[in-house]
């Protein structure tokens, strides 16, 4: 076939054999092995009749690119033989077997697999609402259209993970934090919690949960200071752990009790339960009151795994709160 310029480097070559019938001067179709006769361009084909090579023009003519006829029949079990020749440019192709590079975009509509590390230079963008996961958990990780990564399991690692962020809205006696949320999977809890009582003049009190039950004995040990010192709690052998350390709370809009603390030794056989943290409460008069407590289970408790947490005051309801639970990752 003609070209312009340099020649290209890769040639093909291909063969046709054909045992004639009495006679036949047409050639076409499947071979004697099953390859169909083609050819590009007449100029670069060969025809043979049992080893002699023939002219074109006067022995045979050779124009539609996919059959051969004789000028003179051939005679039968003639053997007849096309070779046609062809040229081929390697494209710009990245070797399957070594390997190479891309220089620019790749489009693919269906699924890419890598069984090497995949190295990213630049950004990884994904739709919007799709996932990142592994082969168990192909969600893993979702993003959003507006960017908010919402994750199918706790990650793991330090800092904290908001376990509960529940909300009050009607009266309850007391809120409970079920084993859930307090396990073995964390040993250290961050609470925060806003509550308001349904009853003016209340204690906000708490309690753990041990096996599942809620501890009622005189086990707890609390140490209970309002910061200005006009007031102060402690005892050896309370039923419960005092959050603030007089009957102030009030009820009134506005006032009610907010209060943290770092729950530790969740699940230690060796060392007590302990809380340490602090409230601000507004009072039944309206004034500001800030405590700080430390509380723990009595030594002879120190065994006790804790797997909940009950909140509470010490006569009526809750009437409205939030609370939020965090775990500190080991």
């Amino acid at each position: 076939m003609a070209y312009i310029g340099t020649s290209p480097s890769n040639g093909v070559r291909r063969r046709f054999v054909y045992e004639a019938t009495a006679s036949q001067t047409s050639f076409s179709g499947n071979d004697e092995n099953g390859v169909t006769l083609t050819y590009v361009d007449s100029l670069y084909l060969d025809v043979y009749q049992n080893g002699v090579k023939l002219k074109a023009g006067d022995d045979y003519t050779a124009t539609t690119g996919t059959s051969v006829v004789l000028a003179v029949g051939a005679s039968v079990n003639d053997v007849v033989e096309m070779v046609a020749f062809d040229v081929f440019s390697v494209n710009d192709s990245v070797s399957a077997k070594d390997g190479g590079s891309f220089a620019g975009n790749i489009g693919m509509g269906g699924t890419l697999a890598v069984t090497g590390i995949a190295t990213f230079t630049d950004d990884i963008i994904i739709g919007d609402g799709k996932t990142i996961g592994s082969a168990s958990d192909v969600d893993a990780m979702a993003i959003s259209s507006g960017g908010v990564v919402t994750f199918s399991q706790a990650p793991v690692g330090t800092g904290l993970n908001l376990l509960l962020n529940a909300t009050i809205s009607s009266a309850v006696s007391e809120y409970d934090i079920s084993s859930t949320y307090i396990n073995s999977t964390y040993d250290n809890y961050w609470l925060v919690a806003s509550l308001l009582p349904a009853t003016d003049g209340t204690n906000a009190y708490g309690r753990v949960f041990v096996g599942g039950t809620v501890q009622t004995g005189s086990i707890y040990g609390i140490e209970v200071a309002d910061r200005d010192s006009s007031a102060y709690t402690s005892g050896n052998a309370t039923e419960q752990f005092y959050f603030n350390g007089s009957n102030t709370c009030g009820n009134a809009a506005g006032e009610g009790v907010t209060y943290h603390f770092l729950m530790q030794n969740v699940n230690s056989t060796t060392r007590s339960f302990t809380v340490e943290g602090g409230t601000s409460n507004y009072t039944t008069s309206g004034n500001h009151k800030a405590v700080g407590f430390g509380g723990s289970l009595i030594v002879a408790n120190r065994a006790n795994v804790v797997n909940g947490f009950r909140l509470y005051f010490n006569s009526g309801n809750i009437a409205s709160g939030t609370v939020q639970l965090y775990g500190l990752r080991k």
